[in-house]
This record gives structure tokens, sequence and C-alpha cells, in this order.
């Protein structure tokens, strides 16, 4: 049905805005605070919402009352309706962000403005944005594996719906994984292992194109960097104190986590072993994500918490309004909070081990996702 590849690229459409609106509303919360709830980010996020909202919402009506038996038995049914299963979940998602808009500005006049991050309507907020993006996955993913003979450009696009939801689960995991001062952490090497595998192995198993992990990996990069050199290049000034920086401009995201290295292997390997062997296949994946992650990520870290990366292109140095400058700026932490590194190397090597099994757990529960994926139609 041509109705359903419109409604996939809508929802695709939605999820990209999804993305840029909630790395911009980071941006500036980090820049300016938040002085109202009608904010440019938010605005994009929401408007998302509704696309989402109507197009999939009059696909499933449209697909209930006009379709045909032959059109209904490649759908879902529920609640006596009929529509694609990535149709169903965005359009959770669409009526989860909706609620939580009101509940939100009425959370922040009754509490305070950025009172904390984690909240009840920001919680609801972050679950609607990801069933949204999921869905646009799920949609793109059916439309891939009904026309991969016939058109196989829906590969490409399934390819990018996969690195939003990697940047989505990127962008979520910041506090743990976004700053270089964490690349040397052992925390940065356990979340990165237990989330980062699970999308990439999925990638790699279901996505038609040659080297799928390697291409959503390098989409997610490159979105990352260009928003971040757009964004900084946004005049913004603080409107809640303490201003112990003065900015600008929006602070950007820092330069992102380089998974492409990863990536590769995982497509390497996937080439190599093909289906069937999962299990050796995952414990591949497990050791080839830590050392490549390990050996990028190391001298990369050390290279941004340099001069010479201070610069607008590689994203160096850029730090809140609310921020006291220092000399910790410059230092590896153990986590967001603070706190130096300084792991013996024994005790680093049982983190990377540790580290290690659980992105061989995380890539075998990728892979079977990314097996059932690859069935999907409906």
């Amino acid at each position: 049905m041509r109705s359903i590849a419109r409604t996939a690229v809508a929802v695709l459409v939605a999820a990209v805005l999804i993305a840029v609106g909630l790395i911009w509303d980071i941006a500036w919360h980090r820049s300016v605070g938040r002085d109202t709830f009608w904010t440019p980010p938010h605005l994009v996020e929401y408007v998302a919402a509704i696309i989402v909202g109507a197009s999939c919402g009059w696909l499933i009506l449209k697909s209930s009352v006009r379709g045909t038996e032959a059109e209904r038995g490649r759908m879902v049914r529920f609640w006596g309706f009929h529509g694609p299963l990535g149709a169903w979940v965005a359009v959770w998602g669409s009526l989860a962000m909706l609620a939580s808009a009101p509940f939100d500005d009425w959370w922040h006049n009754a509490y305070g403005l950025d009172v904390k991050i984690v909240s009840p309507p920001h919680m609801l907020l972050g679950a609607g944005m990801t069933a949204i993006i999921v869905g646009a996955w799920l949609m793109t993913l059916a439309e891939q594996n009904r026309t991969a003979e016939r058109h196989p450009r829906f590969a490409v696009v399934f390819a990018l719906s996969s690195a939003i939801l990697l940047l989505m689960v990127v962008t979520i995991t910041m506090e743990y994984t976004g700053f270089p001062n964490l690349w040397r952490s052992g925390a940065f090497y356990l979340v990165s292992a237990a989330i980062f595998p699970f999308v990439l192995a999925a990638a790699a198993r279901a996505g038609r194109l040659r080297w799928p992990a390697t291409i959503t990996a390098a989409i997610f990069m490159l979105a990352s960097l260009t928003l971040s050199w757009v964004l900084q290049q946004v005049p913004a000034t603080p409107m809640l104190a303490p201003i112990n920086n003065p900015v600008t401009h929006l602070v950007a995201a820092p330069f992102p986590i380089a998974l492409i290295a990863p990536a590769l292997l995982f497509d390497g390997f996937q080439r190599t072993l093909g289906n069937g062997r999962d299990w050796r296949l995952a414990l591949l994946f497990g050791a080839g994500f830590v050392l490549a992650l390990l050996a990028v990520s190391w001298p990369l870290s050390a290279f941004l918490l340099s001069p010479a990366a201070r610069n607008p292109v590689f994203l160096a140095d850029q730090w809140d309004f609310s921020i006291r400058p220092g000399a910790w700026q410059y230092e590896y932490w153990q986590n967001l909070r603070g706190g130096r590194v300084h792991p013996s190397p024994l005790a680093f090597a049982q983190i990377l081990l540790l580290a290690a099994l659980i992105a061989a757990a995380s890539s075998r529960l990728g892979l079977a996702l990314g097996s059932w994926m690859r069935k999907v139609k409906r």
C-alpha cells in the first residue's frame, strides 16, 4: 500500500524532528535555562507528535474502515482497528508526548524551573519520544522487508531510522558516555557495552545494505556533528541564576562517540560468519566492541581535552552557563559528578573484561531481535 509507505516516511520525518528538538532542547537548557514552556525546541517536538498522531491515526482509521481483507491481513489488529505495528507504537508515543505537555507545564509552575531533569512529566515525554522513534524504526523495517527486491531504497531509509534511534540512545545516556572526560572511566565502558551493541547488532542483522551497522553509525555521527555545528552558531543568553560561565551562544553537544569503529567489526563478523552461529558471533561482537571502542576513544579523548580541539569543529571546551570553570574541565572523570580517574591496570582490565561480557549479552539480544526483524512485514 502506498499509504503505508507515505505514512512511514511521515513518521520518519517526525522522528528526525524529535531528535533535532531533543538535542536543541538540551542545548537550550545548558545555555538559556527554562524561561518558558513555549521554547522553539519544545514546539518542534510537539509538532512532530502531532504529525505522527495525524498520519498514523488516519492510516489506522482508513485501513480499518476502507481497507481490503488482503491489506488488513498485512496489519496488526487492536481494539477492532487495523494498522501496521510501527504505526500503533508511534500513535501511543504521540499520545504520551501530547499528554506530557500540560503535565510538564503544571509541574514547573508548581515546583519551579529546572528542578530536576528526571521528573514524571519528563519521563512520560521521553517514553513518548522513544516510542515514536521505535515506531519509525518498525515501519521503515516493514517497508524494507516487503519491498527489498523491488525498491531497495527503503534499506537506506531503515538505516536512517536506525541512526536516529542510536542518536536517541546516545543522548539519553549522555550523563555516562557523552563527554570525552568520561571516556577513560569504567562507567563509560560498562554503560556503552550494555546499550550500544544491542542497537548495532540488531541493525547489522536486520539491515539489507552491505554494511548496515557501519552506515547506521556513520549517519549517527554525521547527524550529531551537524546538529552541534549548527546549534553552536545560534546566539543565546542565560536567563537563570547562578550564571558562573557567561555564554553567548547555544552550548552544543560534545564530539560524538566513535561508534563507527565497532560497527565496522560487527558488519565484518556478520558477513564472515553469517547466521546460525549467534552465540559465537555475540562473543566476537562483545570483545570486538570493547577493544574497538578502547582503541579509538582512548587517544581521541586525549585530543579532545587538548588545546588543539578547542575550536568549533571538534566542539571541545563548551560548558553550561551554571558551571564554575576550573582545571576539572581538562581532566578525566569517574562520572559526571566528578572524581578523577585513577584505576590500576589490573582493576581497569577487570572492568574491560566485564564490559566485554556485558557487550556479548547485549549483542546476543540484538541479534535475536534482528533475526525477528527480518521477518516483520506488518
